[in-house]
């Protein structure tokens, strides 16, 4: 349901979009890394900077905490995922056409 005040206003269905569909994993730089401030010393390993839907990004978090078998969150547009699994997680990323960078040492 639409309302407008606009009398000039028209709807029209086929001009909407409903969610970015030309999007691909190519199109997301990732960069890996592993932080441990303000954890108690405990390494995490963060996948930041991805620019795709919500939705996307929930489900590759879901999908590499099980990979990894570990807890973890995804939060403003970053996966933490507890634990140091830079390896396996560049790897999966990669096998998923994610274009991956390392950051840090």
């Amino acid at each position: 349901m639409v309302f407008s005040t606009n009398s000039s206003f028209s709807w029209d269905e086929d001009s909407q979009v409903e969610g970015d569909s030309t999007w691909t994993p190519s199109d997301c730089k990732l960069y890996v890394s592993l932080d441990r401030k303000q954890r108690a010393g405990k390494p995490v390993t963060l996948i930041e900077d991805f620019n795709g839907p919500a939705s996307e990004l929930l489900v590759l978090g879901k999908a590499l905490k099980v990979m990894c078998g570990v807890g973890g969150t995804v939060k403003e547009g970053c996966i933490i995922i507890q634990g140091d699994h830079r390896d396996k997680v560049v790897l999966r990323l990669e096998k998923e056409g994610y274009f991956v960078k390392r950051k840090g040492g």
